[in-house]
């Protein structure tokens, strides 16, 4: 739908008003400019407004003035000619704003930001965008029109917005008006999810710019209610459909979703088992915000120092469609932890392999600051770590003096736990290319609990207790001496409960 439209008269405007406000009760007339608007531009150059006067029928549309939605039918005024706005009997819109610019020398207005104004500390940017909402959700906008003036400032001074905005690209959360923001006011970012699981070069360098180069001092990420792709992630986690998680993505919308799973599976683990899968799914909105926020601070050298030195807070919000207001969450609780990071920039921008990187950890290692890894993530770390180490490409470098001394202060998080033979052919953290943090591993010859069930059994509770790990995996290999040993015993000696060693013993256990 258009909301202006401009005509180019050689005689008075005066008769054409008269013709289009007779044309009010024409329903395609109405419905193509709903807000009834008309820009009339005469030979001389002079530009103004007039109200085309039809009443529009909201209640069936649900559109009342330009950044506002109203349940009640809207009326506006009949201008009668281009120097004499007389009105109607009827009451004059207060959204219509009448403007005279003169051609070639237009008068710029006081209302919109441009480079030349100064930017808001944090808190004062976070208050506009709360006191814009207050005014969105009260039916009362301010930023209902432009006009020349400001698109001229904006063309000719450049932007300079307050806030940075990354949202959903869901129709019903247009970010601006939610806001109440005029052209120059916001700098928005939106996908599917507002998310950087699939979207992170673009979202980080994007933000990278807003606050280095544009100096906006507000970064806000806005989940919100009903979210269609969170509520997808969420019912797709809980199905557990075979292969979700696993096999290959067969379209771009399976990719993110199947990246929004481990939100659903944090979101279940807090709630438990008794929560229903709409109440998941609203909790994963807000564990999907926070996620982003910290994904933006775990990648971004830039974005980082910025919050270090006081210039710039990262904020989460919920926006609840059905009543317009912005639930706003403040801060990370992991703030502190993720302004350690080591990261500088985001995995799939660095060369490496997106995932692995990922879960490598903040500090370039996993460590207890680091979100837990599901099960079904974890195995698809150790499948890409092996097949990086059987290819001769292993991305686990050396660790230096930071990263060993985050696995001190922030104690250990393994995402997995292994159970291995201690052949010295074969070393766990190569053969899954991990680094000091990720693995727990317990070794011994033929990776048996036969005789050291308990300090096996003890030790993986201890992994999966207070260390939180989701998957154990035991790993045999090929020529294994102990399997082999204990094989050759059992079919050429015969049987007997005398053993001369403990090697003996185990050989006859593993012969059983």
């Amino acid at each position: 739908s258009c909301s202006a439209f401009v005509l180019f008269l050689d005689r008075s405007a005066s008769a054409f008003v008269r013709l289009l406000s007779a044309m009010r009760h024409f329903q395609f007339f109405q419905h193509a400019y709903p807000h009834g608007v008309a820009t009339l531009q005469y030979p001389q150059g002079a530009v103004t407004q007039h109200s085309l006067g039809f009443v529009r029928p909201a209640p069936a549309l649900g559109v009342g003035s330009v950044g506002s939605i109203q349940p009640v039918q809207r009326q506006a005024i009949v201008a009668a000619g281009p120097q004499n706005l007389a009105t109607t009997p009827r009451q004059q819109a207060p959204s219509i704003q009448h403007s005279l610019c003169k051609a070639g020398n237009p008068v710029r207005s006081s209302t919109v930001r441009t480079a030349k104004d100064p930017q808001p500390v944090p808190e004062e940017a976070l208050k506009l965008l709360k006191l814009g909402n207050a005014r969105y959700v009260a039916g009362t906008p301010q930023a209902v029109s432009t006009d020349a003036g400001m698109r001229k400032a904006l063309f000719d001074h450049g932007q300079a917005p307050y806030a940075a905005i990354v949202g959903c690209a869901d129709s019903r959360c247009p970010v601006d008006t939610v806001f109440d923001a005029r052209p120059g006011d916001l700098f928005v970012l939106r996908n599917a999810g507002n998310t950087c699981t699939h979207a992170e070069g673009s979202i980080v360098g994007s933000l990278e710019f807003c606050v280095a180069h544009l100096k906006s001092s507000l970064i806000l990420v806005m989940g919100h209610t009903k979210c269609g792709a969170i509520h997808a992630a969420t019912q797709a986690y809980l199905d557990g459909q075979e292969g979700f998680d696993d096999a290959p993505a067969s379209s771009a919308l399976e990719g993110l979703l199947s990246g929004l799973g481990s939100v659903a599976h944090q979101a279940a683990s807090d709630l438990g088992k008794s929560a229903s899968a709409a109440a998941i799914a609203e909790h994963a909105t807000e564990v999907n915000v926070f996620n982003t926020i910290n994904f933006l601070l775990q990648f971004s050298q830039v974005i980082r120092t910025k919050v270090q030195q006081g210039e710039v807070q990262i904020h989460g919000g919920i926006y609840d469609i059905e009543t317009g207001a912005v639930r706003f969450l403040g801060r990370s609780p992991k703030e502190a932890a993720f302004l350690s990071s080591q990261m500088g920039m985001p995995p799939t921008m660095s060369g490496a392999s997106g995932n692995g990187l990922l879960m490598r950890g903040m500090h370039g290692v996993r460590t207890a600051a680091d979100c837990s890894v599901n099960p079904k993530d974890a195995l698809k770390l150790l499948q890409a770590g092996n097949q990086r180490f059987a290819s001769g490409s292993p991305l686990a470098g050396r660790t230096n003096l930071n990263m060993r001394k985050a696995l001190v202060d922030f104690g250990q998080a393994p995402h997995a736990t292994i159970i291995g033979c201690a052949d010295s052919r074969c070393p766990i953290e190569s053969i899954f290319d991990a680094m000091p943090g990720e693995l727990f591993v317990l070794r011994n010859a033929g990776n048996t609990c036969t005789h050291a069930e308990g300090s096996m059994v003890g030790s993986l509770e201890f992994s999966i207790g207070p260390l939180k790990s989701k998957l154990i995996l035991v790993l045999g290999h090929t020529k294994c001496g102990a399997v082999h040993g204990a094989t050759k015993k059992y079919l050429d000696v015969k049987q007997s409960t005398e053993h001369g060693s403990a090697l003996e013993a185990l050989l006859h256990d593993l012969g059983c």
